[in-house]
């Protein structure tokens, strides 16, 4: 079994399933935003599950911030945050957001003149010949670090393009998350490329808490996400020291409407899903479960659904191919139950990517939050061992099959998108 494809470890987290980066700025000259005195911008990082790893490694030497989306390395313009020495980060330390300080890492300050922002870069360190700057250690208990290739691209700088505006005497947040399942690319050869999946989200402290039971939490690669539609919003693992159990899926969209689907996974068990979990403010975090009654898991055998993804008429083996096996139970919620990226298959064709998804054999149990009741979990026969499997990658349509149980082998050609 391919680890990098099966498993899922604690990123404790900037890169899988997340890289996260504060940006605290308060006002000063500038964009006709109004004021005199200079703003702050202040960087931290965080991070998420991510598939098959048990470091991720990145080395940070600056964060630049610019107001023209489309200026150029060399341009005027630029503010700088410098690290010295440049620091080597394992994203995967950056994880838990229930431990103190919720798993940020500061990486300095620097004044910032008022005005419109639109263009944040973060830049790393390439890896040399004797240094690796930027690397992974894959989940297979051999302790090996292998080296992530970082393309001359992204060392000059990871762009992302979001405007914000820093006006005077404000202070302005934002967090960047990097999904690390989706921007590790395994290639044919047993390289691994970074190719940076990063979204925008809100700083402010909110969120989806609960505890599971801590009999889960050995060795089983537990994971909670929360979903929408089956979409992964975000994802964490639990907490195995400082209070066992726990989880906190932070820094979520808010709203009267808005409603999240919480799923727990964890390997030899089946599926649990709490549906329609509110988070009503910017600020408020929903409590789910408690430490006196966790969620806990039925135990399931275990099969797999396999196969190739082949794209039509690729230049090179250079594409993120996504997969994902999904459940929808007979109420109508749908949700990802595991997902990973492809990896390439060795030699020609070009375009041939390869995936191993290994997956309860077991009905899920679902509940309808209530805050005012208990967590009764019922299981859901009608959706046992049935699964939709999807595949994606940019530029191709979107291919899915559904009603596929495990022990199966399912393949797909994805063509270019019109």
């Amino acid at each position: 079994m391919n680890k990098f494809q099966n498993s899922c470890k604690p990123l404790a987290w900037l890169m899988g399933c997340l890289l996260t980066v504060l940006i605290a700025g308060c006002g000063g000259d500038g964009g006709g935003a109004g004021g005199t005195q200079p703003g702050v911008l202040g960087i931290s990082l965080t991070d998420a599950p991510a598939c098959g790893f048990d470091e991720v490694n990145v080395t940070v030497s600056k964060v630049r911030v610019h107001q023209s989306d489309n200026a150029p390395d060399n341009a005027g313009g630029w503010t700088d945050i410098t690290l010295n020495p440049p620091r080597k980060i394992n994203l995967l330390d950056l994880n838990d957001p229930t431990k103190p300080n919720f798993a940020l890492e500061s990486l300095g300050e620097t004044p910032l003149a008022a005005g419109h922002y639109t263009q944040l870069r973060l830049v790393l360190v390439p890896n040399s010949q004797n240094s690796l700057n930027n690397s992974v250690v894959l989940s297979d208990n051999s302790g090996n670090e292998i080296a992530l290739d970082t393309p001359s691209a992204i060392q000059s700088g990871i762009k992302l393009i979001h405007q914000f505006t820093v006006n005077s005497g404000q202070r302005v947040d934002l967090l960047l998350d990097f999904d690390a399942c989706k921007s590790i690319v395994q290639t044919g050869n047993g390289t691994y490329k970074l190719k940076p999946v990063i979204k925008v989200i809100p700083f402010e402290l909110n969120g989806i808490q609960g505890f599971v039971d801590t009999a889960l939490l050995n060795n089983n690669n537990v994971m909670v996400s929360a979903q929408v539609d089956g979409e992964i919003v975000r994802a964490t693992v639990p907490n195995t020291t400082t209070n066992p159990g726990k989880f906190l899926l932070a820094h979520l969209s808010a709203g009267a409407d808005v409603k999240y689907d919480i799923v727990i996974t964890a390997d030899g068990y089946a599926t649990a899903v709490i549906t329609a979990v509110p988070v009503p403010t910017s600020t408020s975090i929903t409590t789910v479960s408690t430490n006196v009654a966790p969620i806990g898991l039925n135990p399931s055998a275990t099969g797999s659904i396999g196969g190739r993804v082949t794209l039509s008429n690729p230049a090179i083996d250079d594409a993120t191919v996504f997969v994902s096996a999904r459940q929808t139970f007979s109420s109508g919620s749908t949700v990802t139950v595991k997902s990973q990226t492809a990896s390439v298959v060795t030699g020609d064709p070009t375009g041939d990517y390869a995936y191993d998804l290994t997956l309860p054999v077991a009905a899920p149990s679902l509940w309808q939050y209530s805050p005012s009741q208990p967590i009764a979990l019922a299981a859901d026969p009608a959706v046992a061992d049935k699964y939709t499997v999807q595949a994606s990658a940019t530029g191709y349509v979107t291919q899915s099959f559904p009603n596929i149980p495990t022990r199966a082998t399912q393949n797909f050609t994805l063509a270019l998108a019109p």
